[in-house]
């Protein structure tokens, strides 16, 4: 029989693409989803569903325990549940980092810890590197996260290493892009609009990923058998935000643009009336003091060496390539969407 996996948060955007990737390999592929999940991405008919309540620990249990025949498991689980953005950030806290104790706690408890459990955790945890310098960060350094957001994940991550003989693999990804991801498609949109959006005036690093090669790395690390251990998954290489945003320009098609830089306190005071509005409309707002101090931070620069060392990691995608078919998905809808008015 081929090995199972559960994806754990499948419905979101790197998710369904999670989930066509362990179909790929082979794999018996469950997928974890609220009863509410949007199921858009996770239409093949050989995915198995287990639907979870993640604030219902008793329903959580039940569901888990009956899924599968009994004595079973799953050879793999990859959790890749977790909230980027919320109107209260207390959401952080019970979301990213409660929901994954629990869901750790029960795991233990009926007897389902598998082989490896790949935990998609963020860069964010690191928190800010060397902003002087601009020395890479590295899976080593001492974490300390400047954000809420980053801060809910370190503490996930800190409770999986309490976890007596825990298999746990962490990952620390950079900005994740590629088709189907909203915060990027925020910038492409503008530029296809016109209007070349930058922050601050010094100098700043970035590192990107593609979804695929992310998703590509999950199964690299979960079959060469590593465990307790974390890592930077990132591009290896670093690029300017002018130079990020010329690519973006030039696929598609070379747009003209206004070029405009915003000073940091005009962004910050932007986030906090974001967020205050997306409190007030009970719809959570990409743009928020949280978002602000991301992309304040000057250094991106990442440290991918122990990733290829211990499973080969090494990305398909250089950021033009990854660009290229983000792109090109976003034209195919924008002409689909033309087609339909």
């Amino acid at each position: 029989m081929s090995k199972r996996v559960l994806i754990v948060g499948a419905g979101g955007f790197i998710g369904g693409f999670i989930a066509r990737k362990s179909l790929e390999r082979g794999y018996e592929t469950w997928v974890a989803v609220r009863e509410s999940t949007s199921r858009r991405y996770l239409s093949d008919a050989r995915l198995h569903f287990v639907v979870l309540d993640y604030d219902n620990r008793e329903a959580v249990s039940s569901a888990l325990s009956s899924a599968l025949p009994e004595g079973e498991r799953w050879n793999f689980i990859i959790y890749n549940l977790g909230a980027t953005k919320c109107t209260d950030f207390a959401d952080f806290n019970r979301i990213n980092y409660r929901y994954l104790c629990t869901f750790v706690d029960l795991l233990v408890a009926n007897d389902l810890v598998p082989e490896r459990f790949l935990y998609m955790s963020s860069l964010s945890a690191l928190g800010v590197g060397d902003e002087k310098g601009y020395t890479p960060m590295t899976s080593s350094m001492i974490p300390a996260p400047n954000t809420r957001y980053g801060l809910s994940k370190i503490k996930a991550e800190t409770y999986l290493e309490t976890v007596p003989g825990f298999p746990y693999i962490i990952f620390r990804p950079t900005g994740v892009y590629g088709p189907h991801e909203q915060d990027y498609l925020m910038m492409i949109k503008s530029i296809d609009s016109h209007w070349d959006f930058s922050v601050g005036y010094r100098k700043q690093l970035l590192t990107f990923i593609y979804v695929e090669d992310l998703v590509d790395a999950m199964f690299d690390a979960i079959s060469a058998g590593v465990i307790r251990k974390k890592y930077i998954i990132s591009e290896d290489a670093v690029y300017t935000q002018s130079e990020f945003r010329k690519i973006v320009q030039e696929e598609l098609g070379g747009r003209w643009v206004i070029p405009v830089r915003l000073p940091l306190w005009v962004v910050y005071m932007a986030s906090v009336v974001a967020e205050k509005w997306g409190i007030l409309t009970m719809k959570p707002s990409t743009l928020n003091r949280d978002k602000f101090k991301i992309m304040k931070q000057r250094n991106w620069s990442s440290d991918v060496s122990d990733a290829k060392r211990d499973f080969g990691f090494s990305p398909r995608h250089s950021l033009r390539d990854g660009i290229k078919k983000t792109v090109a998905a976003y034209l195919d809808k924008k002409r689909k969407n033309n087609g339909r008015e």
